[in-house]
């Protein structure tokens, strides 16, 4: 158990808490950017535990949360044509498009199945060669480096029937954005862990030097949260502006380097289209020359236009992935959009806010 029982301490935890308790009154907004920080704050209740002057704003760290609408209008598209099996991860069939999700176009006899390893798309591949594979590419630099390799594995067999259509995303950018933006106030951020695990420190090290904003790089576990928590608080109390890296059990300064290597070979850097925040330099990737023929956006002769505004007006996902509204602010939370009902997409996966605050406080189906 070590490294997972030790985080669990609830002793440790009462400490860390009860110094937050003597620290400074002042007002600090901290904001998480990866939903599975997300998921642990509420999970574990921390956002009642620390005090009231902590204000914890979950940004845009769930992968589904950012896809835009029109992605799935494409996807949804793409599966009524003949011969053409889409493969997603499970979270995406809930995601609302802007007439239906890809669930409801599943129930109506598309073939859309949900994988839960990018690998096994090419076995469905080399299963069904007279059908084209189009799976959905959907992630941040966690996921990417699998992606990259199952492009390459396609490319070894030489398969002419599989495709993604990508909208794979990285995180360090959005982060600049999020600070540059006037709508936000962000004190200090707590660093996506699973990011950092293949990206490394120094990219998030740069940001906090450029703009001089603390930041925490995090484990899941509640004494990593809560110690990320208290650290900011004390950065913010001397003004120090830096990066505190408290996931050394995982992320290193370099970060994961065979990792790197192939998503770089597979990919590079290109803007992307982000919900809530449009089109950002430098934050989404792109085929390199060696596979473009991987590209369903290439093989079906899809474009993209790209628009901002949700389908729902009352929803207000795109202003709580920028941290400017919380979840009970909607009108449709609880009474409306819920996870058996998702209206906006912050209420599909598991990783989103609005999720979070439904599963683990009082609007609970469980409770």
């Amino acid at each position: 158990m070590k490294y997972i029982k030790e985080f669990r301490d609830v002793s440790m935890c009462k400490k860390i808490i009860k110094n937050m308790h003597n620290k400074s009154s002042k007002p600090i907004n901290i904001m998480e950017v990866c939903g599975s920080h997300t998921m642990a704050i509420y999970k574990n209740g921390i956002d009642k535990l620390i005090p009231s002057n902590i204000n914890l704003i979950s940004g845009p760290g769930c992968p589904v949360c950012v896809t835009p609408r029109e992605y799935i209008d494409k996807v949804l598209e793409l599966s009524k044509m003949k011969n053409v099996i889409i493969t997603t991860f499970g979270d995406m069939v809930k995601l609302p498009g802007s007439f239906k999700s890809l669930r409801e176009q599943r129930a109506s006899g598309a073939d859309i199945r949900v994988v839960y390893c990018p690998l096994d798309c090419v076995k469905i591949a080399e299963e069904n060669p007279n059908k084209e594979v189009v799976f959905l590419a959907v992630g941040f630099e966690t996921t990417t480096p699998i992606i990259a390799l199952v492009v390459k594995e396609a490319k070894r067999k030489k398969l002419k029937n599989f495709t993604l259509l990508q909208n794979l995303k990285t995180m360090p950018g959005i982060m600049e954005k999020i600070i540059l933006d006037k709508e936000t106030s962000i004190d200090g951020f707590i660093c996506p862990g699973n990011v950092s695990s293949i990206i490394g420190s120094k990219p998030f090290e740069n940001l906090s030097k450029t703009y001089n904003i603390p930041m925490v790089i995090a484990g899941f576990e509640s004494c990593d949260v809560l110690c990320a928590i208290y650290m900011l608080m004390e950065m913010l109390e001397k003004s120090q502006y830096s990066l505190k890296n408290i996931y050394k059990r995982l992320v290193k300064p370099c970060g994961n380097e065979k990792a790197k290597l192939v998503v770089n070979e597979v990919f590079s850097k290109d803007k992307s289209f982000w919900r809530g925040f449009g089109f950002v330099e430098n934050t989404g990737l792109k085929f390199n020359e060696n596979y473009k023929e991987f590209n369903a956006e290439n093989k079906f002769n899809i474009e993209f236009y790209y628009n901002d505004s949700e389908f729902n007006e009352e929803c207000i996902c795109e202003k709580i992935i920028k941290g400017i509204k919380k979840p009970y602010e909607c009108r449709l939370f609880s009474k409306v959009c819920n996870p058996v009902n998702p209206i906006g997409p912050c209420m599909v996966s598991v990783e989103g806010s609005c999720f979070s605050y439904f599963k683990y406080g009082e609007y609970s189906f469980d409770k």
